[in-house]
């Protein structure tokens, strides 16, 4: 019989809950090792951009006549973006500045291209929307950003400017999207946002939604007030009309004083505003207006919004008001009507029909018309921006835009790793860690495919048989297998839950719900609504293994939207499970968290439940709890009580089963008292050594949760929705810029065990794998960052400068078991060349040369690409086996010993140790033949330069053997080609020679050996 234990742990929390200590300033030994918070320490890490690079969320465009080929976009949680070919290349232009991922309006000045203005904060308030943080300027056409304040505004829905001004603008913020605050409402700069002036403001819960000019006379404004919030379960739209707050507004001197345009709406209730304006008819306005049907839809006016009629209640206008909502007229033709929901409307007689338009991806949300060509727009949705030339006939690709919002990461025991997730607005989605064996068509941007359930996730591969995915698609379980590429669908419940209030339901799913597969047995996957629910045959069937383990507080058990629109997807379904994780070291020790708060273990796999909430105030979504590696009875917990208007950060950590917790985040301890908190996992091989994923980046903390130090490194501003720590690598989803991944955290365990960081130190290197190809970036530039990246291939050397630098320069070489030197390296710039060029399939760019070592202070890695030097250039690939790493400094030599491993994939194809040592030794053969075949060809070219006469021709028959004869295309390949080509042959791929091989190598050697005597003979006759 199962049993269910509240803990008395909330009577005595304020003497259960304890601040770990600050890390100290120095080592005990007066500095030997540095202060765990100086972020030097990893200043040489990096992370890599894995994709996918199809396009999330975008809910903000804009453009300007003078560029018309040039177009801006502002992702809901991947930042702003630009670009000056069309659309077919898409750069991110404010990572460095902006404080948030999420915008929510973008616009040019008229009167200058150059000047640009963002706000943050979209206005599509779904249950993942992030938060705004103010205003943002550029005044050279996005190259350089600064803040302009609005910092408190929460998300900004709209942006106008002067037409004759680029100092002058309007912004429309909505304020806080979670609660009350008084930072609301239409504000209006005079001085380029140096200040700003809150110029209408009804209450502090309700905000500007839009705001539109008159396009001939700026002093007329247009403002839509909604008051628009979001709580866990539901979703708030709309008031009484008669309150005079929420709806639209009219000012006719630039804001300085406004009037309540009431429509007289017959069921009194008004919600969220959108406005159209055309220069083609300054007077006529468009407004999108939510209230009850038949009364909602599109309304006009024709007398600059002092009055108002309704021309269509096409319903699918009005679509998901609270997320959609948009109205856009074209420039030149009045009658002329596009409106943005799932489906794409357009009207060409002044709204009063409508055809359905294609756009790349549903769920519409914004548009940007060139004045001077209506023919050219940009255009938004769930998937992202896209531009036609041709009135919406054709668009641009989506696929180049590395904006996905993923709510996970699950990672496969394939080589090389994928990454699973699903991807909001689209599917489930799986991508390589690094280059798989098979080719994309697309290139690199092409190695993803979608993997069972829907755009919720998880999905979540079985260990052992990654070809099978168990996935999730709102609260529906699926079995996925790639060999059939069929999904069994196994529900809990078979209910259809939407449009259900979830008081009702006997299982209550979220659209995002648990999938954990046991770390002891695969073939057990338990999953979660209220209760955790148990498979052992891949989902045929379904135990319950637990009673409802959330607060279930009955009012708020309800059919979500209100007061005027429904909209309950199960998005808000609440007290639902939101995690499940089973100890990696205990079996049957299961914890679950509980949208609404609660915390629960179980130590008999389920027989007896405790209580064992954290102390917190109540509603915390419970993001992640993760089961220490180290301990069973320590777990870390991350919550989250963004949706409740609380950005605090919560950490916790438990040594007893949750008996007593330990808060890790003071607020003054790292990570900043107004940054929630994600996720939190410890590294497997390092007890005590944290990883946390905020609202703004990763941090990380080495004195287990002590004090906590900045790792985004070169990673953008977006939320990381999870983390994964395996084998030593650092795997990330985000919430708006796709997967990112940090290779070999080494240096972060070494930095934990403390190293003496006033000399120069060389790190111990991290074993690695001889891979060919596909190694590094694609590319180099700026479109190099949006694409996705390869591990390089090689092995990763990491070592320290102290401050001051390596005055007396470096030195690293790469040993041998027999104690030869293969490779080295110096101190310096190095000689690296970026070259460019055309091949017969497309353009190329590759680096050339070699990399130094940098002597600058701090962490710095480089790789060995595991060739080995020989006289002449690039020799083979090293071999598997045990290498010493060398440093030399002024200090001293310092030394450690790493295993270059076997690819795997090339043991499974049957390749062994002898069959490479085979091909190490013919290709030295075969390179030492080819120096002495360069030799041979400098001593007959000096023949040919000295002889005369009949030597001369002598010398010159040898020359022709020698070298291809320049005749344009296709010369017959001579000896020196033929030696090039069995190089390039032998040495392609990881196997073992072929007889002709041999063979080949031969000939030619008797070839040559022929030609050096004949060459003998004529330098001593020219002697």
């Amino acid at each position: 019989m199962r049993s269910i234990v509240r803990s008395a742990l909330f009577a005595g929390a304020a003497l259960l809950i304890t601040s770990l200590p600050a890390a100290p300033a120095a080592a005990q030994d007066g500095g030997a090792a540095m202060a765990s918070n100086d972020p030097a320490l990893w200043s040489g890490l990096s992370y890599r951009m894995l994709g996918p690079t199809r396009g999330g969320r975008v809910t903000a465009v804009a453009g300007h006549r003078a560029h018309p080929g040039t177009f801006y976009m502002g992702a809901t949680g991947g930042g702003v973006w630009k670009t000056d070919d069309w659309g077919v290349t898409w750069l991110p232009i404010a990572d460095d500045v902006l404080t948030t991922g999420s915008i929510g309006a973008i616009r040019v000045a008229p009167s200058n291209q150059s000047v640009v203005y963002v706000g943050t904060g979209s206005d599509g308030i779904r249950s993942n929307v992030i938060e705004g943080r103010g205003m943002f300027r550029s005044d050279d056409g996005g190259n350089s950003w600064r803040a302009i304040g609005l910092e408190a505004t929460g998300q900004i829905g709209a942006v106008e400017i002067h037409p004759q001004d680029p100092d002058v603008a309007w912004a429309a913020a909505l304020g806080d999207p979670f609660g009350r605050n008084p930072e609301r409402g239409v504000f209006k700069t005079t001085n380029g946002g140096q200040s700003w002036d809150r110029v209408l403001f009804t209450s502090d819960s309700v905000g500007a939604i839009d705001v539109e000019l008159h396009p001939t006379n700026p002093d007329i404004v247009y403002a839509g007030m909604w008051r628009g919030e979001r709580k866990p379960w539901t979703i708030i739209s709309g008031m009484q009309e008669s309150a005079q707050e929420d709806g639209i507004w009219r000012s006719e001197d630039g804001g300085a004083t406004w009037s309540y345009v009431e429509l007289g709406l017959p069921s009194g209730l008004i919600g969220k505003i959108d406005f159209g304006v055309t220069p083609a008819d300054p007077d006529r306005v468009y407004a999108l207006v939510e209230t009850n049907e038949p009364d909602e839809g599109l309304y006009r006016s024709d007398d600059a919004g002092l009055t108002w009629r309704l021309v269509s209640n096409h319903q699918p206008l009005m679509d998901r008001p609270f997320y959609y909502t948009n109205v856009d007229v074209d420039p030149q033709d009045p009658d002329v009507v596009y409106v943005s929901a799932t489906q794409f409307w357009k009207s060409t007689d002044g709204g009063e029909n409508w055809q359905r338009r294609s756009t790349p991806h549903g769920d519409n949300h914004d548009l940007w018309i060139n004045p001077d060509d209506p023919t050219i727009m940009v255009q938004s949705n769930d998937g992202g921006a896209n531009v036609t030339r041709d009135g919406g006939e054709t668009w641009s690709t989506q696929n180049n835009q590395p904006t996905a919002e993923l709510y996970s990461v699950d990672v496969d025991d394939q080589f090389p790793r994928w990454l699973y997730s699903g991807q909001q607005d689209n599917t489930t989605i799986r991508v390589p860690s690094d280059a798989p064996a098979e080719s994309s068509l697309a290139g690199p941007e092409g190695y993803w495919e979608e993997a069972g359930g829907c755009e919720t996730g998880p999905a979540v591969p079985k260990p052992g048989q990654p070809h099978i995915i168990y996935s999730n698609c709102k609260g529906r379980f699926g079995r996925y297998s790639e060999l059939t590429g069929q999904e069994k669908q196994y529900y809990v419940g078979a209910a259809n839950m939407y449009g259900t209030n979830p008081a009702e339901l006997e299982y209550r799913f979220q659209r995002v719900v648990p999938i954990e597969v046991s770390p002891h047995n695969p073939d057990v996957v338990y999953h979660g609504s209220q209760y955790v629910h148990r498979t052992r045959d891949e989902g045929v069937t379904w135990e319950t293994i637990s009673p409802d383990l959330t607060a279930f507080s009955p009012e708020r058990q309800m059919v979500s939207g209100g007061p005027i629109t429904r909209d309950a997807t199960g998005e808000e379904h609440y007290s639902t499970l939101y995690t499940i994780e089973e100890s990696p070291l205990q079996e049957g020790v299961i914890w679950t968290g509980a949208n609404d708060g609660p915390v629960y273990v179980t130590r008999d796999g389920g027989a007896n439940w405790t209580d064992v909430s954290p102390p917190m105030p109540s509603d915390a979504r419970i993001n992640i709890i993760d089961p220490s590696p180290h301990d069973p009875a320590t777990a870390y917990v991350a919550a989250f009580r963004i949706l409740m208007g609380d950005d605090a950060p919560y950490l916790f950590k438990t040594d007893d089963f949750g008996a007593t917790w330990t808060r890790l985040t003071s607020g003054d301890n790292g990570i900043p008292a107004d940054v929630p908190v994600r996720v939190v996992r410890e590294d497997p091989e390092h007890e005590g050594l944290l990883y946390a994923g905020t609202e703004i980046g990763i941090y990380v903390s080495l004195d287990d949760g002590g004090s906590w130090m900045s790792l985004r490194q070169n990673m953008p501003v977006t939320p990381i929705t999870d983390l994964k720590v395996v084998d030593g690598d650092l795997y990330v989803s985000t919430m708006g810029r796709s997967f990112w991944m940090m290779d070999n955290l080494t240096p972060l365990h070494q930095m934990k065990d403390g190293l003496d960081l006033r000399t120069v130190q060389l790190l111990q290197p991290r074993d690695a794998y001889r891979e060919r190809g596909g190694g590094g970036s694609f590319g180099f530039g700026p479109t190099a960052a949006v694409r996705p990246q390869n591990r390089p291939n090689g092995m990763m050397i990491d070592y320290w400068v102290p401050e001051g630098g390596a005055t007396g320069g470096l030195t690293l070489e790469i040993v041998d078991a027999t104690g030869n030197v293969v490779q080295s390296y110096e101190g310096g710039g190095g000689n690296l060349r970026t070259e460019e060029g055309q091949e017969m399939r497309a353009p190329f760019q590759r680096q050339t040369g070699r990399a130094g070592l940098s002597t600058e202070p701090g962490l710095h890695r480089m790789v060995w690409d595991m060739s080995v030097a020989i006289d002449g250039g690039r020799g083979p690939m090293a071999l598997p086996g045990t290498y010493e790493v060398r440093l030399t400094s002024d200090a001293g030599t310092q030394a450690h010993s790493a295993e270059l491993l076997m690819d795997p994939r090339v043991a499974a194809d049957g390749v062994t140790m002898a069959d490479l040592r085979e091909q190490y030794d013919l290709i030295l053969e075969v390179n030492a033949t080819v120096q002495r075949a360069t030799d041979v060809a400098r001593r007959v070219n000096a023949g040919v330069d000295k002889a005369t006469g009949e030597a001369l021709t002598a010398f010159e028959a040898l020359q022709d053997r020698m070298q291809d004869e320049e005749v344009g295309s296709y010369p017959k390949p001579m000896l020196m080609n033929q030696l090039r080509y069995l190089s390039g042959m032998i040495g392609r791929a990881d196997q073992k020679p072929g007889r002709d091989a041999y063979l080949r190598h031969e000939q030619l050697l008797v070839e040559l050996a022929e030609i050096e005597e004949e060459l003998e003979r004529l330098e001593r006759l020219i002697a």
